[in-house]
C-alpha cells in the first residue's frame, strides 16, 4: 500500500476518534464541575489543559469559563483538536482514500461530517451539551460500526484500527489525567465521598461504568477504578487493551508485508512496561507521572508508525 493512502486511513480514523474522545474529556470536565460550586475557573482551566490545547486556547482568550471552553473544544476553528476541526480532517482523509472504503463506511463519515456541522452549527448551551455530546458519541460509534462489519481484514484495516487504538489510548490516559490537576478541592479529600463520586463520573465518561459495576459492584474506590481503566484487558478503553490492539494489528502489518519496523518493538515495549506495574506501584510513585509518562511513550510510537510506514513523502 501507498504510505499517502495508510497516513490516510491512520488519521482518518485517529481524527474520528479524537472527535469521540474530546466529546468524552469535556463531558468528564462537566460532569466534575457539577460536584464543585467554587473556583470554576480553573476547573474548565483543567479540561482544556487535559486536552492538550493550552497554549491555542491562552493565545486567544483571557478566562476560563463554560461557554468559552466548551465553544473552544467542540466549534472553535482555531482549535485543530475541536470537535468541529477533526470531524472535517476525518471527512478530507476519507476522500483522499475513498477508493480504500467500502461504500458504508465512506456514508458513515460523510453522515457523521454533515450531522456535527449542522449540531454545532450555533455555540452549545451547558443545558444542552449532555444531549450534544450524545449525538457525537452516536455518530462515531456509526463509523465505527461500518467499519467493523463491511471492511476486509487487511492492511486497510489495520491502519484504521493502529489509528483508533493510539488516539484511544492517549484519550483514556487524559480523562485518567483529568482528575489529576485541579477536580479535588485538596489533597485531604482523597479517599473521600467526594473523591469517589469523581472517579465514578471519571467511569460514565468512558462507557465503562456498568461494565465496572458487573465486574466488582461494591468496590467503587478510586484504587478499583484507577487498575480497571488503566490494566484491565476486557475494557475497551483500558490502556492495556488499547495497546494490546495496537500491537496485534502492527504485528499482521508485519506479517503481511514480511517486515519488521521500529515501531513494532517500542509497541511491545510500551506492553510490557504496563505488565510490569501494578496499582500500588503506580499510586506509590504517582498517578499523574504514569499517565504523563504513557502519553509521552504513546505519541512517540504514532510518530514512528508515520515515519516507518512512510505516510509523508
Amino acid at each position: 500500500m501507498l504510505g499517502k493512502t495508510a497516513g490516510g486511513l491512520y488519521w482518518m480514523f485517529r481524527f474520528l476518534e479524537r472527535s469521540e474522545n474530546t466529546a468524552r474529556l469535556l463531558e468528564a470536565g462537566f460532569r466534575m464541575a457539577l460536584t464543585r460550586s467554587s473556583d470554576a475557573e480553573s476547573e474548565w482551566k483543567s479540561v482544556v489543559t487535559t486536552s492538550g490545547t493550552g497554549i491555542g486556547y491562552d493565545a486567544k482568550y483571557d478566562s476560563y469559563s463554560d461557554t468559552l471552553v466548551m465553544d473552544w473544544l467542540l466549534r472553535d476553528s482555531d482549535n485543530p483538536s475541536s470537535v468541529m476541526s477533526v470531524t472535517k480532517s476525518a471527512r478530507d482523509n476519507a476522500r483522499l482514500v475513498r477508493t480504500a472504503l467500502t461504500t458504508e463506511v465512506w456514508e458513515a463519515v460523510n453522515d457523521n461530517w454533515m450531522s456535527l456541522r449542522d449540531l454545532l452549527a450555533k455555540p452549545v448551551t451547558t443545558v444542552d451539551l449532555p444531549a450534544a455530546l450524545a449525538v457525537i458519541r452516536k455518530q462515531s460509534a456509526l463509523v465505527r460500526g461500518a467499519l467493523y462489519g463491511t471492511m476486509l481484514r487487511n492492511d486497510i484495516y489495520d491502519f484504521a484500527r493502529i489509528g483508533t487504538f493510539i488516539e484511544r489510548a492517549d484519550n483514556t490516559a487524559r480523562i485518567i489525567d483529568v482528575k489529576y490537576y485541579t477536580l479535588l478541592p485538596s489533597a485531604s479529600a482523597v479517599g473521600s465521598s467526594l473523591d469517589n463520586v469523581q472517579w465514578e463520573m471519571i467511569l460514565r465518561s468512558v462507557s465503562a461504568h456498568r461494565c465496572f459495576r458487573w465486574l466488582d459492584e461494591q468496590d467503587m474506590t478510586a484504587t478499583a477504578i484507577a487498575e480497571f481503566l488503566i490494566f484491565d484487558k476486557r475494557l475497551p478503553r483500558s490502556l492495556a487493551f488499547c495497546v494490546k490492539q495496537t500491537t496485534e494489528n502492527l504485528r499482521y502489518l508485519e506479517q503481511e508485508y514480511e517486515t519488521r519496523h521500529p515501531c513494532h518493538d517500542l509497541a511491545e515495549k510500551l506492553g510490557r512496561r504496563l505488565k510490569t506495574l501494578d496499582i500500588d506501584t503506580v499510586f506509590d510513585q504517582g498517578l499523574h507521572e504514569m499517565v504523563t509518562e504513557f502519553i509521552r511513550d504513546n505519541n512517540v510510537l504514532g510518530s514512528q508508525v508515520e515515519k516507518d510506514f512512510r505516510f509523508i513523502g
